[in-house]
């Protein structure tokens, strides 16, 4: 079983070390995060053993894209989660699903039982505080941004169903995102 996501180790350094070719880091990442991040998988490829691949796919980009990693564009720990997120969105969007309205419903319901079971389980009182900072954060965005952030980050929307699903020009939602990130990044920090 992974440690608790709140303790203190060192993702930036896990990461340097995979950059240098390091493979026990690799493999101290993986075992920390596999459960959490066969969660992240799953919630978006919605098969088990496709959620595997696109684990296995990830820790491979992981490994080999680990020197790209920037500390100056966000946690170490983020950018982790955001290459099996990305590589889970990839194989969906390569394997042509389409995914239903009910099937989205779904995935939206089981997204937020997670989260409050992970909330209830591993968050100590700072991760609930900050929880509860980032949930004004989102509040203070105008809707359509905040609803963008939304469907990219909690539904694994692509931006283009993003685009379908609000009636909005792709380029609009792109630059919505990008600047709802931003402002979301400054007031929490």
């Amino acid at each position: 079983m992974p440690a608790p996501p709140h303790d203190a180790f060192d993702y930036e350094s896990a990461l340097a070390r995979c950059a240098r070719g390091e493979h026990p880091a690799l493999a101290e990442l993986y075992q920390r995060e596999c459960a959490w991040l066969l969660g992240v998988a799953m919630r978006i490829v919605r098969e088990r053993s496709r959620a595997e691949d696109a684990l296995h796919d990830a820790f491979l980009r992981i490994w080999t894209r680990a020197a790209s990693f920037d500390p100056a564009q966000g946690s170490a720990r983020g950018w982790i989660y955001s290459v099996v997120r990305h590589t889970a969105l990839n194989q969906v969007r390569d394997g042509a699903r389409e995914v239903t309205l009910d099937e989205e419903s779904a995935m939206a319901t089981e997204v937020q039982h997670a989260v409050e079971q992970y909330r209830q389980a591993w968050a100590p009182a700072e991760l609930r505080g900050d929880l509860g900072h980032l949930q004004h954060c989102l509040d203070a965005l105008p809707a359509e941004r905040r609803d963008c952030i939304l469907f990219a980050y909690v539904e694994g929307c692509s931006h283009g169903e993003i685009a379908q699903r609000t009636g909005t020009p792709l380029g609009t939602v792109k630059a919505w995102l990008q600047r709802g990130m931003k402002a979301l990044r400054e007031c929490m920090a």
